[in-house]
């Protein structure tokens, strides 16, 4: 069964099977006058769907698969992904015997609320919300922060190894913008407040009392509102964003000011 980034990848898709099977079992018309390919389009009833256009959508050979004519391309998609997995990390501590993280207990787990840039933690590719499993296999599970920090603390400033899953609080939402540009979801201190009905953010699933952490992989936590809707503003026109839910975030970093977030958090785009 093929997984798609958004509702409306799905749907088109369905629409582009459909056409394929009706044009294969099509009895063969009978022109002497053949049709220039320059007047032939992909969905002739269906020049705006849900709100967006479907002018630029190009379609795939069946050799490739399952196709998401939408977001398929979209780097935003690729950077933003969440696997829930485990992932080994090997660090290092910098010239202030640091390695650039925050953390914060919540449920017996350690989770990571800052990474600072420029540090080794950001280096390895750290995110807010990783949670730590154990660290040079000792499992940390249930540990407090300060036991936590002593540990890394005593750790070797050239090797600590860390067992990380990969956010298990956190979400991805991909969305496609309509002709105007829009999701149709609004935000406020980072937070969804707002989603219309019937707009791909509410058809793909995004709700309320969310807070946004990523755009597109960008990592927006602690920042003002206009520059996670410039994000979006700036965005192609799929754009995933990464979420968690609000009393999680808020338990997370009720203990670090958002000046210090917006201070030093990394917010380099990752690679893929």
């Amino acid at each position: 069964m093929a997984l798609y980034p958004s509702l409306e990848d799905m749907k088109v898709d369905q629409m582009m099977r459909a056409q394929e099977f009706q044009a294969s079992s099509a009895p063969p018309a009978y022109t002497s006058t053949p049709v220039p390919s320059s007047q032939l389009v992909l969905y002739p009833t269906l020049d705006d769907y849900m709100g967006l256009s479907l002018q630029t959508v190009q379609s795939l050979t069946p050799a490739q698969g399952m196709i998401a004519p939408l977001t398929g391309n979209s780097a935003g998609l690729q950077r933003g992904q969440i696997n829930h997995g485990v992932r080994e990390v090997v660090l290092c501590k910098d010239h202030r015997g640091k390695v650039g993280l925050r953390l914060e207990a919540l449920n017996k787990g350690v989770f990571v609320v800052l990474v600072e840039k420029d540090t080794p933690a950001s280096m390895v590719g750290l995110r807010f919300g990783d949670q730590v499993l154990s660290i040079n296999d000792e499992y940390v599970a249930g540990y407090s922060l300060s036991k936590v920090h002593d540990v890394i603390r005593k750790a070797s400033e050239t090797c600590i190894t860390m067992a990380i899953r990969d956010r298990p609080f956190e979400r991805v939402v991909t969305m496609v913008k309509d002709s105007n540009n829009y999701c149709g979801f609004d935000i406020r201190d980072g937070k969804v407040t707002t989603l219309l009905k019937d707009s791909s953010a509410a058809r793909n699933g995004l709700l309320t009392e969310h807070h946004i952490l990523e755009v597109n992989g960008q990592n927006v936590v602690g920042m003002k509102d206009s520059y996670t809707r410039e994000l979006i503003r700036s965005s192609p026109q799929a754009i995933t964003i990464t979420i968690m839910p609000s009393v999680i975030f808020e338990h997370l970093l009720k203990y670090t000011s958002g000046g210090l977030l917006k201070k030093l958090m990394d917010r380099s785009i990752p690679e893929f």
